[in-house]
């Protein structure tokens, strides 16, 4: 699930990184609410995957996405032998831009299986932070910024996930980006699905950027994330999994109002060039072709999407 494109700002290392605050919900995306507040972007990959992307029509003819009561189903075709460009999938994006907020994504299932990829490459002007990042069936989640040069991060910060690369720059080591690996096993993947999802949030500031992860059965999700209310208070959600503060990142000036994508690509930049070391048969693009029970998987369900201001 690639969940989006988000901005932030600096101040000075002193500025408080963790703090939360109260904010008031200005949407509730549920089930048919998708097809209004997202748009289908029938577009060539920008991650040069072995895709290609659907308009609302087609997507919604063939299957490929489908509401009903407070589901949402995104789906890549999983019936067709493909060839160039790809396996048909859908990329959306929302019709809004946000700056100050937070978002938190009730999610049931996530794609899993060989050659998925779910990462944006709407770099490198305008940031990018990445909720949910990973190739194939590999690992655990991964939180990720991008930017332009002169965007690094601390490497001692009050979270409960792993520090990776501290440089945020898209053009060190391969658009690899400052990261912060989710030390939870059910945060991504078939792990993440076997225990029926969980919930994915982000609080925006001028100061600091926060990622949490809850699993569906963890005790501690806040009373107001697993209820989707009407308001949420972040300063009562614990220690974030992920913290980007401004201390050596000047947000304003790597960041612009952003939407939230979710897209489904195959091979590609990333999952291609890790496919040969991943234990996947055959080559990524041969196996994305001619092989489409393999993607019956492969698709996000999601309960909701929240935003609040």
């Amino acid at each position: 699930m690639k969940a989006a494109s988000f901005a932030f700002v600096a101040i000075s290392s002193i500025v408080p990184s963790v703090l939360g605050g109260t904010y008031s919900r200005s949407e509730n995306i549920v089930g048919q609410g998708f097809y209004n507040s997202f748009n289908f972007e029938a577009i060539g990959d920008p991650t040069n995957g072995r895709v290609q992307y659907v308009d609302k029509a087609t997507a919604m003819s063939r299957n490929l996405t489908f509401a009903s009561g407070n589901t949402f189903i995104l789906r890549a075709d999983s019936t067709s032998v493909t060839g160039a460009p790809g396996r048909p999938s859908v990329r959306i994006r929302t019709n809004n831009a946000y700056t100050t907020h937070v978002a938190v994504f009730d999610v049931a299932h996530m794609p899993q299986g060989c050659g998925w990829e779910t990462d944006e490459a709407n770099w490198p002007r305008g940031g990018e932070v990445d909720i949910l990042e990973g190739v194939n069936d590999q690992g655990s989640n991964q939180v990720t910024l991008h930017t332009t040069s002169g965007c690094t991060m601390p490497a001692s910060r009050t979270q409960t996930g792993t520090s990776l690369q501290l440089d945020c720059n898209w053009a060190i080591n391969g658009n690899t980006g400052c990261g912060v690996r989710v030390n939870t096993a059910s945060s991504y993947g078939p792990s993440f699905n076997a225990n029926g999802g969980g919930w994915f949030a982000i609080e925006r500031t001028n100061t600091f950027i926060n990622v949490w992860f809850w699993p569906r059965n963890a005790g501690n999700v806040p009373a107001d994330v697993r209820s989707g209310g009407t308001s949420v208070n972040t300063g009562s959600w614990g220690t974030p999994t992920a913290n980007f503060p401004n201390t050596s990142c000047n947000f304003p000036s790597f960041f612009d109002a952003n939407n939230i994508i979710i897209n489904l690509t195959f091979c590609g930049d990333w999952a291609g060039a890790v496919y040969g070391s991943s234990g996947c048969p055959s080559t990524c693009n041969n196996f994305v072709d001619n092989n489409p029970s393999a993607f019956t998987n492969a698709y996000f369900q999601f309960n909701s999407i929240n935003i609040y201001k």
